[in-house]
């Protein structure tokens, strides 16, 4: 495929073009094909004749007027983008996604701006599957004095020790409710409370509720996503926590605990549940089927049965 001359190139034909070779000779030269030198030259000479830098110019500017052409033309990132999109994904998370999967091909990644512009520019039926219509994400009350995910001590990760937990919240229709989901690491226990707003106080009220009924041994740290509903987190390790952590934006696997339990939570409250209109004996309920499930990595033991053993010990 014929490519366009690079700078280099063009200093070395204004030099032949000097010393009166042909275009057929120049091309011999160059080892290009006489039509590209031709080209070159229709496009990029001026009134003064061809001269190198002005042909530069000329040649990039072009470019920038021509654009470039839209990442989502690849038909299989474009199959990618519009599975996820399919699965509710956010354009952030499929774009974080995509560089998690190809971490060493840069060429592959796509931002979520692109995604963005894809949607609102060439495809806008997609707006459907995008949340809040595809407004951009709200950018107040943002977190402060965050203790960020890589500062996390190793026997958290590990989950060597009992008392870490990860929190999240799921959001009722319109952000007006919501209910608060915790668990616990190493157990997989599970405290659910009902959010009559997503207020921060009233979030870290539920909390300090759920967890300050605990031995100090269970109530260890928790980690949170970068919600602004977590904003007054100082709160907790104020009264509650020995620390709290934040999950890097965009990157649920962080905490895989929460993201896998809201997924059970959703069998019984699935999307759109109007969390005001559920009784908190109801939410009591969901909890406590929860926790009585056998799981694997327990020895078929259930979260209340192995947490029962650490109530009495600490």
């Amino acid at each position: 495929m014929a490519t366009h001359l690079n700078f280099t190139e063009r200093k070395l034909l204004a030099r032949l073009l000097k010393q009166g070779y042909s275009l057929a000779e120049i091309a011999r030269l160059m080892g290009r094909h006489r039509s590209t030198i031709s080209r070159e030259l229709k496009r990029n000479t001026g009134r003064r004749g061809y001269r190198p830098k002005q042909a530069q110019r000329m040649a990039e500017a072009r470019r920038r007027r021509r654009g470039r052409r839209c990442k989502l033309a690849d038909p299989e990132l474009n199959k990618y983008v519009r599975k996820r999109l399919e699965k509710r994904w956010s354009p952030d998370q499929i774009a974080g996604r995509r560089r998690r999967e190809f971490p060493r091909r840069r060429a592959a990644w796509v931002s979520r701006q692109t995604i963005y512009n894809w949607i609102h520019r060439r495809a806008p039926q997609w707006k459907v599957y995008l949340r809040r219509g595809g407004k951009p994400p709200e950018k107040r009350g943002k977190l402060q004095d965050c203790a960020s995910i890589r500062t996390r001590p190793k026997v958290i990760n590990q989950r060597r020790r009992y008392g870490d937990w990860e929190g999240d919240t799921l959001v009722g229709p319109r952000r007006g409710n919501g209910l608060l989901s915790l668990v616990e690491r190493k157990s997989g226990y599970t405290c659910l409370a009902r959010l009559r707003s997503l207020h921060t106080r009233r979030v870290i009220r539920a909390i300090k509720r759920k967890l300050g009924r605990l031995p100090p041994g269970l109530r260890r740290s928790v980690t949170f996503d970068r919600g602004k509903e977590f904003a007054a987190h100082r709160r907790l390790t104020r009264d509650v926590l020995s620390a709290v952590y934040f999950a890097n934006a965009y990157s649920p696997w962080q905490r895989g605990s929460v993201e896998n339990t809201n997924g059970l939570i959703r069998e019984f409250f699935p999307k759109g549940t109007d969390f005001s209109q559920v009784s908190p004996a109801e939410v009591a309920r969901v909890e406590e089927l929860l926790n009585s499930r056998p799981r694997r990595r327990l020895d078929y033991r259930t979260p209340s049965e192995v947490l029962a053993k650490r109530m009495c010990c600490n």
